[in-house]
Order: structure tokens, then sequence, then C-alpha cells
């Protein structure tokens, strides 16, 4: 069994079009720094933007898609902001202060947070207090993942669109994209977390 760490941080939001997206930021990766976007429009279709053959062929044999899309992905981070452009994709998104969850994600010393074993320990709790979210699980091909998170703060704010329709006011991400085993969190937040994949 092969296992691969990716370091970074994911934002969920939803459009009051309907629209479902999740932005994965990975500074430290086996695949080196990239990011990468999963869009779900409103009639269910899934949608993968990444920046490298490489990058697709990993993340399309991990989670479920109707189409990839091969796109140069830059996001820009300013405190507070996230500015995220693809070909298809302009999105802008404030984010405020950390969350309970963060605060109390952040008690929890990095090395155990970001453990297979923590992850194993805390799905049941991530399951009740989180809809549609899980820290350990099934994914394609017989993979399987830990979603160690570390830190978690609101998004406040959202304007932009994908493929020239405007995706409208922050909305909750609802209902839930099916990616994979397991989902952002209903409520549009930035969560900093340590992705484990094993195959």
């Amino acid at each position: 069994m092969v296992r691969s760490r990716f370091r970074g941080e994911i934002v969920g939001v939803g459009g009051d079009s309907g629209v479902r997206i999740v932005v994965g930021r990975w500074p430290s990766s086996p695949l080196g720094s990239f990011a990468d976007v999963m869009v779900e429009s409103a009639d269910g279709h899934r949608v993968l933007l990444a920046p490298s053959a490489e990058v697709a062929e990993f993340v399309a044999a991990t989670y479920s898609f109707d189409s990839v899309r091969l796109e140069d992905v830059r996001v820009d981070v300013t405190p507070g902001h996230w500015s995220v452009r693809s070909p298809s994709l302009q999105l802008d998104v404030a984010f405020g202060s950390r969350t309970l969850l963060g605060r109390l994600l952040r008690l929890v010393p990095a090395r155990i947070a970001e453990s297979p074993a923590w992850c194993t320990l805390t799905d049941p709790v991530a399951r009740v207090v989180l809809r549609g979210v899980r820290t350990r699980g099934s994914a394609r091909g017989g993979r399987r993942e830990w979603y160690g998170a570390t830190d978690h703060r609101a998004v406040t704010g959202l304007s932009g669109s994908f493929d020239a329709t405007d995706l409208g006011g922050l909305e909750p991400v609802l209902p839930s994209p099916r990616f994979g085993f397991s989902s952002t969190p209903a409520r549009p937040s930035l969560t900093q977390v340590v992705t484990t994949v094993e195959w």
C-alpha cells in the first residue's frame, strides 16, 4: 500500500444559482504545488478543473466527475480573501474569523490531528456535527482517505461566474456535492487540512 499526503486548504461555497464549488489549494503534495476545483452545477453535472494531466488523473481516480477540464487554476491569497481564476471560473471569496470549530481544532497538536488514527477516531463525531462530512472512508478504485482538519474559518462573501453564468449570492453548500465519500460542510467555509490517500 502507498500513502500520499496533501497539505493545504479547502474552500467550499454555494451560490444562489445552485452551483456548488470546492477549491483545493495544495502548497505541499506529491504532485507539487497546485490548485484544483470541483464544480457541481444546479442540474447535478460534476466538473473537475485540473491544472495538469497528472493532477487530473490522480483526482479523477479518487473522486467522481462527469467531465474533466485541463485548465490553469490560479489562487491568489490575501488576508481574508481568495481570488480563484481559470478559463471557465472567476471566483472571489471573503473570509471571516475563526469559527468555534476552528478554535477547537487548534487545540489539537498538528501531528495528532493529521494522523489517520485520529481521523478514524473523530469520524463518528464529524458525521453528526458537520452534515455530509466524514474524516475517513473509501474513495474510488479501492482507495482509502483520511481528512485531518487543523483550522476552520467562515466564508462571509462570494462573487463570480462559472462558464460565464453568474454564481449569485452566497448560500449553504446544499444539496451536498457528490464528488466522493466526503463533502464540504454545508456552511460555506475554509478548512485547513492534511489529506492522506492510500491505495
